[in-house]
This record gives structure tokens, sequence and C-alpha cells, in this order.
């Protein structure tokens, strides 16, 4: 057996089995590591190597907790939460169901917005969410459904629109690492390509809102209460601060290229306007890494990961084993090539990593088949993308958890990463091999 194959299964499985994702990752990748032919010491090096390259995104996170904490400490989220509970209170039932709709508008635009017009990914959540979980539960919105619109705001804009974070993965990475591999990119439109994959994502979107989580769904609204322990005030100083904040920390991660010190600057100006009481602060940041903290190390552990996949060897075996036994039928070989970029992409848990590794050899393969360049293109970034939303090591889907389970009622397996999986992977999976046949 592939040990790629049994360290993404076993990984999946034990997450399923309710172990910590953090550990299961630990676990599948010695086991991974063994079943490839290294031996324990070999194995734990790869590891220990590959957590290395997690730190700084753990950094960034944990910086962007404190900075999110800062921001609830000065009531601008609690004022949009206390606004649309009033509203709830004066609409019938009519005009609730206009409320939902608002509201799930309003986080697929900040999900949107995260990823090109403002680039913070997934810092957003838990600023905005936690305040908003007495309004969803007194709207009987399914989190299930909210964690399928944060994740498709998230998934989607990088793998279609060539701005912000979609402007690194399309044309830096995608058509940077296909060029390299060999194949003619000139005249390519990376958007054309990638068009009926997104319309993939965007049909899966539509079946979780219309058929699969339609119907309400009741939330202990006590537990809520428990988890918000105080309402946080606000003044006109606190709002004016935190838009200030907020629209500074943008700019200069946007100039510098550092989520990090866009975070600081922001939670330095709150501190510096009292807003955050200079006593104060070293338990706002604790309390922000706190929050962060999770996320962190399971990106430093899925980054482990990673590693001791690569050094087994085994994923350019399970790429050119599947196009061996495939022979010179097309379709099937586009279908197995993306069922393994799903499986590559589960594991490793990022889109933009996974790339660079498919590439060097789905390209001069498909080249050999005879796919047109612009199928290409849409296999190797389809093949990428595939997994984002069902890892349980993807940002994608541990940054709505961290929102949403605020109150202990959202689990991360149950309902963030079952739904995801099955609403985005599949028909993304069929979109993108259809794509693959029509281009």
């Amino acid at each position: 057996m592939n040990a790629v194959v049994i360290a993404v299964v076993l990984m999946l499985g034990l997450s399923l089995a309710r172990m910590h994702v953090m550990l299961s990752m630990i676990i599948a990748a010695l086991v991974g590591g063994l079943v490839g032919g290294l031996n324990i010491q070999q194995t734990l090096d790869a590891f220990n190597n590959g957590i290395g390259g997690g730190a700084g995104i753990a950094l960034s996170y944990a910086m962007l907790g404190v900075f999110a904490v800062a921001i609830s400490l000065s009531g601008l989220p609690q004022l949009l939460a206390d606004t649309l509970l009033k509203k709830i209170g004066k609409h019938s039932e009519r005009g609730s169901s206009w409320l939902s709709q608002g509201l799930l508008a309003m986080l697929m635009i900040a999900a949107v917005c995260s990823q090109n017009l403002v680039p913070i990914h997934i810092a957003f959540i838990p600023i905005l969410v936690p305040p908003l979980l007495m309004v969803m539960a007194k709207l009987k919105l399914d989190r299930r459904l909210i964690a399928c619109v944060l994740t498709f705001g998230l998934i989607t804009p990088y793998m279609f629109l060539p701005v912000g974070f979609g402007a690194i993965y399309l044309d830096k990475i995608l058509l940077g690492q296909v060029a390299a591999a060999g194949l003619d990119v000139d005249g390519i439109s990376v958007v054309h390509a990638m068009a009926i994959p997104a319309l993939g994502m965007l049909a899966g979107l539509l079946i979780a809102a219309l058929v699969s989580y339609r119907k309400p769904r009741k939330y202990d609204l006590g537990l809520i209460e428990a988890a918000e322990n105080t309402q946080h005030e606000y003044n006109a100083k606190s709002l004016w601060v935190a838009g200030i904040a907020i629209i500074g920390a943008f700019a200069i991660q946007l100039l510098t290229d550092s989520m990090v010190l866009g975070a600081m600057a922001g939670f330095l100006l709150f501190s510096a306007t009292g807003v955050i009481r200079w006593n104060e602060s070293e338990g706002v940041i604790l309390d922000g890494i706190k929050m962060m903290a999770s996320i962190g190390f399971i990106m430093i552990a899925a980054n482990g990961f990673s590693e001791v996949l690569k050094a087994t060897g085994d994923i350019n075996t399970l790429v050119t084993g599947a196009a061996d036994w495939l022979g010179n039928n097309k379709g099937l070989t586009s279908f197995l090539l993306l069922v393994v970029g799903l499986l590559l992409t589960m594991g490793i848990g990022s889109s933009f990593s996974t790339i660079p590794i498919i590439a060097a050899i789905y390209v001069p393969l498909c080249m050999q088949m005879g796919f047109s360049p612009l199928a290409i293109v849409a296999l190797v970034g389809t093949a990428g993308a595939l997994g984002d939303a069902g890892s349980p090591a993807s940002d994608s889907t541990l940054g709505p958890t961290a929102g949403l389970n605020a109150d202990g009622q959202h689990n991360h397996m149950r309902d963030t990463v079952i739904p995801t999986f099955l609403h985005f992977n599949l028909p993304l999976l069929a979109a993108g091999w259809l794509a693959t046949m029509v281009l």
C-alpha cells in the first residue's frame, strides 16, 4: 500500500473518531513514514524539519488572535450584534427570513473580501462570528450552512479571481509551476481555465443553502450566553479607534506583506489611545493567543505531516503508478489525477503547497496524453484546490470552526469538515473533470 494513502486515510479516520486533529496528524505521520521505508529517526527528522516552516504561520495567527480580542473589546462586533438582535425583535417571521439572508450575504462578502480586497484570510472570523452566534441562534440558522458559506468565500475567490491571494495561487504558483514543468502558458487565460471548477463550488453552495441545511436548527441559548460572559461596552471613541485600527492594520499588511506587523500595529493603536489600558494588554495578548493557538499548532503539525509524506517518495509513486495503470484513457486519467490531488491536499491541508508537488508530474503526463494547455491548467489548478474544503488541517475549515464553536456547539469534523467535503469537494471533482474534457 502507498504510504501517502495510508497516512491520509489514517489521519481522517482518527479525526472522525474524535481524536484531536493535531494528534491524528502526528500519529499518521509516524505510521506513514514507517510504511514509506523511513526508520523512526528519519521520520522524526522529516517531521521536525517540516514544523519549522509552520512557525511563521502560527505566529501570524497568534497575533491576529490578539488583534481580534482587541477589536472585540472595542465593542464594534457587539454593536453589530445588538443592532441585528433589535431588528429580529421588530420583524415578523417573513422579516426574519430577510435578516437571515442578509446575514449570510454579509458573511459571504466578508469571506470573499478577505481573499482579495482586504487579504487577511481567516482573521476576520474570530472577530465577527462569535458575537453573532446569538443572532444566528434566534434566526435558527444551521451553523453547518454558515461553515459552508465561509469556506466557499475563503476558497472560491483564490481559485478563480487573479487578485489578492488569487494572484498568488493562479499567477505565481499555478501558471508558474505549470510553465516550469514545460507547458507553454502564453495566451492562456487562467480565469477561463478555472471557470467551470468555480461553478462547481457555486453549485455545492446552492445545494447546501437550498436543500441540505435549509431547515431551522435550534441551539442552546444558555450556552451562548455563558460563552459571551460579559457584554462589551462601546462608545464613539472606541468605535472610531476600532475602525482606524482595522484600516491601518490592513494598510500595513498590504504594504509590508506581513500579517504580524499589521496586527501588531492595530493592537498598539488600541493601547496608545487608551481603549485597552496598558496594564490590561498582557491579558488581552494571552486571550488572543489562546483563541488561535489550536489553529496555529494544527498548521505546524500539518507542515510536519506534509514533509514526512514528501520524504517517503511515495507521492511520485502514487501519481505515476496511477497513470501507468490507466494507459491512454484521458477521461479515467483526468479523474484519477484529480482524486490523487484530493488525497494530497486533504493530507497537506494547503492548496498552495500541493501545486508545486503535483505540477512537475501532471504536466508532462497530460501533455503526452494530448490534453490541451487550457485543460492541463484546469486539471492542475483543480487538483490543487481539491481537498482544501474537506481537510481537517486546512485553515479554510479550521477558521470557520474557531468562530462557530465559541460556545462549544459546533464540532469541527461533524459540522465543518464533513459538510464542506460533501458540498464542495465532490462538485469540484465533477466540475474539474468536466473542464478537462471540454477545454
